[in-house]
């Protein structure tokens, strides 16, 4: 008797070969991570690109500020990209944007009414000018040459978030966006009449959020985590600090709600809440006028019962305003004894260990931590969980399934509830950035084409990236530190001047060395005095200063610096100030 236990979907290995009028989807970033979602739908001369986000760069890229995807496939097709949309105004889906448009430009944006702001606010601090949006909504219709492409509203902890609807010659695709259900939501409501129309009609392939697919049961609703947050500002007679993330627009109107409730004056730290706040309140979102505000100034004349403050770093970010506060080191805030604060906010997986650094700072200094827990329901997720994915597989009863944006242990797991629910396993793609599927008939196929989908690092606010190279330079300076040999030459006559001079920074401590140093110094001008013998090159001179000094420093230290030689010529270096 077979074994009832269900067994993990596995991949198609069919790989037609890719026709005239086929449709081809793929992504250019989410899959096997959370963040830089970009997904891709392609036919004939036509290409629309939906979401353009951005990863934050983990510990290891030093140096890094975003992690963006790969445009240079769409720089090769310029031509035919019509049309960019965006489905809601989270980093992860809109970061990306900018650096888009300094590479390649659609022919058409488009994007939901606070997306929309958020990226024009982007645009204008970045000083791009003349990018026209275009907004859309729910009941918006847009029609190419090859798509109709329709929205349908879905929930998330962002105003004016949808899914997108992309009908093509070869069938239907449904993509959700990020979404959860909220039978008792804040804010708008998700379509399910129109998701459940969908259904009814028919979906050849779906594309799911599958961030959440681990969390098994239904999410908080966003009104319990409001009554949570009431209860805390009526009990609480001190200061309250809170911190979650900017970007969770409907907490942050939550939290000011409830600090107006009760009679507090909100005093908003951070960038990005100050840019969030800003919009919210111009979009109607956030409903409170400028006399519930307060500027830092007035701090220390207000009544501790009546000040909220409100801040980034709920994840414990250096250089966020709560991590700064903790450190004693933000100019206008400082932790009296007794303030209670409050993370709004899960931490997100490998933060927990700067969240609880930062929560143990707050403590030492006197003040009432509160946390999210099964006693205070503080913060809920925006991301379906497991019996959500359900729900909407049982909405659209799609034929095809690719799982989209999560880590890959998500995306086999989300894989595994499509199958619960009755997609065959033999229909079900899990993808990596750069796989390609082919939409032909109503049939979806894996196909043998590949897209260029690599990461590209960001330092600063240059779209070109930095190589694997110089992340890799910047990993051993920050191990090994480096050694830099000066050496001066006369090239007339091919003799070294004076004997070398090594500089060290981060490798070893100066004082307690310098016989190390010395003995370096000596090998160097040993072997290039030999190298010199013959006519050379400078790189040949590089090279010998490289090939003696990095073997030795290595057996002395057990490390491995990196090694920078620089070459002064007397020569030029004469000729230079006799014309200066």
């Amino acid at each position: 008797m077979k074994s009832q236990k269900q067994e993990a979907p596995h991949l198609s290995y069919t790989q037609p070969n890719r026709k005239k009028n086929d449709t081809l989807i793929y992504a250019l970033g989410g899959m096997n991570e959370v963040g830089k979602n970009m997904y891709c739908f392609e036919h004939e001369d036509e290409i629309i690109v939906v979401d353009c986000g951005v990863m934050f760069p983990e510990e290891n890229l030093l140096g890094v500020d975003y992690v963006i995807p790969d445009f240079s496939y769409l720089q090769r097709n310029q031509k035919k990209f019509k049309a960019l949309i965006i489905t809601h105004g989270h980093e992860d889906h809109i970061g990306g944007v900018p650096f888009l448009l300094q590479t390649v430009k659609p022919e058409k944006i488009y994007a939901p009414r606070f997306a929309k702001a958020l990226l024009e606010k982007k645009f204008q601090e970045r000083r791009l000018s003349n990018i026209n949006i275009q907004q859309i909504d729910s009941t918006t219709k847009i029609q190419t040459k090859h798509f109709i492409i329709g929205f349908f509203d879905v929930i998330h902890s962002i105003p004016d978030s949808l899914g997108v609807l992309l009908n093509t010659e070869n069938g239907r695709i449904v993509s959700t966006g990020d979404f959860k259900f909220d039978l008792t939501p804040v804010g708008q409501n998700s379509d399910y009449q129109k998701i459940a129309f969908l259904g009814a009609s028919g979906v050849d392939l779906l594309l799911s959020d599958s961030t959440n697919s681990q969390v098994n049961s239904f999410s908080i609703s966003e009104k319990e985590v409001a009554k949570s947050i009431m209860e805390i500002f009526n009990k609480t007679q001190s200061r309250i600090i809170i911190a979650t993330f900017a970007s969770n627009v409907y907490r942050v109107a939550q939290i000011i709600d409830a600090a107006i409730a009760s009679g507090r004056k909100i005093a908003v730290f951070g960038r990005s809440m100050d840019r969030v706040v800003e919009i919210g309140r111009r979009m109607g979102t956030i409903k409170a006028s400028d006399k519930h505000f307060m500027n830092n100034h007035e701090l220390n004349h207000t009544p501790a019962h009546k000040i909220c403050i409100l801040c980034t770093g709920s994840q414990g970010e250096s250089l966020a305003a709560l991590s700064r506060i903790a450190n004693g080191t933000h100019r206008q805030i400082k932790v009296i004894p007794g303030d209670t604060v409050v993370f709004s906010s899960n931490p997100i997986p490998g933060n927990a260990q700067s969240v609880s650094g930062v929560v143990n700072r707050l403590t030492r200094l006197g003040a009432d931590v509160v946390i999210n827990s099964p006693l205070n329901s503080i913060h809920t997720t925006g991301h379906a969980s497991s019996e959500e994915q359900k729900l909407f597989f049982q909405l659209t009863k799609p034929t095809y399934f690719m799982p989209m944006h999560g880590e890959y242990k998500m995306l086999v797991t989300h894989a595994k509830t499509a199958v619960e629910v009755g997609v065959d396993p033999e229909k079900i793609f899990i993808c990596s950035n750069g796989d390609a599927l082919i939409l032909r008939n109503h049939e979806v196929f894996r196909s043998n084409q590949r897209i260029t989908a690599d990461d590209i690092y960001v330092d600063g606010n240059d779209a070109s990236g930095l190589s694997t190279a110089v992340i890799k330079d910047r990993k051993i300076l920050s191990d090994n530190g480096l050694v830099a040999v000066f050496v001066t030459i006369d090239s007339r006559y091919n003799k070294i001047l004076v004997r070398p001079n090594i500089v060290s920074r981060g490798f070893v401590y100066i004082k307690e060395n310098q016989g190390l140093l010395k003995e370096a110094e000596l090998l160097v001008y040993e072997s290039l005095s030999e190298r010199m013998k013959s006519k050379v090159t400078f790189s040949e001179l590089k090279n010998t200063i490289r090939e003696t000094l990095e073997p030795y420093l290595y057996q002395q230290t057990q490390r491995n610096p990196i090694v920078i030689p620089v070459i002064l010529n007397m020569r030029e270096a004469m000729n230079y100030n006799r014309k200066n």
